[in-house]
């Protein structure tokens, strides 16, 4: 069976980035929790939110080190499977990358001292102040990966003579029109989706045991957190959609199934699309599209009539635009009714059915990163260097990536068990209620209970 390169190539890539994305959004927002939660362990000298700190960054370093190796694949991918655009483009996405490399190790420094100086200060702020630079190198990690990714959108920073780049300007190039919208969407949606994930288990193992007062602390501040970031990130999404109006209007168009350019555009909700591009079964907001679009109702929205069939995205990522958008609407759902019933006394909740929620959310917060990532990656094709290179002009010829996509797609299974079955030994074999005793003898003095 012969499998075509260019397929194969997108496959592989496919492959990696997706499972990448787990862990790159975990490394990118389990530091700011660990960060909030030993903050207000100190502030209140609260034994059970230092306790929380601990024990997330136990659990942090093992994630960091599959991404590690995740990461490493996606650096050598890209010049093996992408060597054309490599060449054409390397030499100026070298900054952010060698600079994401430098983040990343910047991070991974202070990881290390910070883990290994529990109980070394007298007063426990500087320690707390060693976490400053693991959220700092988190999210500088994030920012220079995603410039690279804005690039590839909204390519700038050169001039193009022959089929060479010259006048290169990187510092342009990585703060190119995508960057702003881009990294506020990734960084909110990370933090989002990694407290969402905290809270999941959390509420996982109140169902399954006694809730206590350490789990309930877990319970509200990775919901609050979830509640605060799922709301910046309803921000992000609109600016997002802003951006695409005026930069990249052929994917907001194929997003949203607008395919004929007019004032007073309506906005397409979910629906299906037959062979003639007819719409049904949709919910249809009427001048939604043109607001969201330029904060105007009746404001032009230009569709897919404009644009050449040969630059027209898929359009099924409508579907990943509407999955993404209405994951992330539960997940500010489901932290306001948490929120909300924890304020009033005649409700409950740690009740059974909001506790359920919860544990959906994790998941399905993550689903949202990743169905976001698709859109996204999706939405600029056929272009690799959107207006200067397409996907098959970029990729290998090579014959031989399809045993390579195997190999890898071995390596992620067995990563991804690996991972889950050190996570659940490390936590099952030192239990919260043994640790605290452990290391906190007099907590109960202190105010806390079990």
């Amino acid at each position: 069976m012969e499998f075509d390169s260019v397929l194969m190539s997108r496959l592989l890539t496919t492959l990696t980035l997706g499972f990448h994305i787990i862990f790159a959004t975990i490394g990118v927002g389990i530091p700011l929790m660990i960060s909030i939660a030993e903050f207000i362990g100190i502030k209140k000298n609260d034994p059970h939110y230092t306790l929380l700190a601990r024990r997330w960054a136990r659990g942090f370093v093992i994630t960091v080190a599959v991404g590690v190796v995740t990461g490493t694949a996606i650096g050598l991918q890209l010049s093996l499977l992408w060597p054309s655009f490599m060449q054409l483009a390397g030499n100026i996405i070298s900054l952010p990358l060698f600079l994401e490399t430098f983040a990343f190790f910047f991070e991974a420094i202070f990881l290390g001292i910070y883990l290994y100086t529990w109980d070394r200060f007298k007063k426990p702020i500087y320690h707390w102040l060693l976490s400053l630079p693991v959220v700092i190198g988190a999210g500088m990690s994030a920012f220079f990966i995603t410039t690279v990714n804005s690039f590839m959108n909204t390519p700038q920073g050169f001039q193009l003579e022959g089929d060479k780049f010259t006048n290169v300007d990187p510092i342009a190039a990585m703060f190119n029109p995508a960057t702003p919208s881009k990294v506020f969407h990734v960084l909110t949606s990370s933090y989002l989706t990694s407290a969402a994930i905290l809270a999941a288990i959390t509420a996982f193992i109140i169902l399954k045991k006694k809730s206590t007062d350490y789990h309930k602390k877990a319970l509200k501040l990775t919901l609050t957190i979830t509640f605060i970031f799922a709301i910046l990130t309803a921000v992000a999404g609109d600016l997002s959609a802003k951006f695409l109006a005026k930069e990249q209007p052929e994917k907001l168009a194929a997003a949203e199934w607008h395919f004929e350019t007019e004032e007073g555009a309506d906005l397409i909700l979910y629906g299906t699309l037959d062979e003639n591009n007819e719409i049904h079964n949709e919910i249809r907001l009427p001048n939604a599209l043109s607001f969201l679009a330029f904060n105007d109702f009746q404001s032009e929205v230009i569709g897919l009539d404009q644009i050449p069939d040969d630059e027209t995205p898929p359009l099924w990522i409508h579907y990943m635009f509407d999955l993404m958008v209405t994951l992330g609407m539960y997940a500010l759902f489901v932290s306001s009714m948490f929120l909300l019933f924890s304020k009033m006394k005649r409700w409950n909740e740690h009740n059974k059915w909001l506790l359920w929620l919860v544990v959906i959310n994790g998941p399905a917060a993550m689903l949202a990163t990743e169905f976001g990532w698709v859109f996204a990656e999706v939405g600029r094709q056929p272009w690799v260097l959107r207006g200067f290179m397409k996907v098959t002009d970029g990729a290998t010829t090579s014959p031989h990536v399809d045993w390579i996509f195997f190999l890898f797609l071995l390596l992620y299974i067995l990563l991804g068990v690996i991972c889950v079955t050190v996570l659940r030994k490390l936590f099952k074999n030192n239990p919260v209620e043994v640790e605290l005793e452990h290391r906190y003898p007099d907590w109960k003095e202190r105010g806390g209970q079990s």
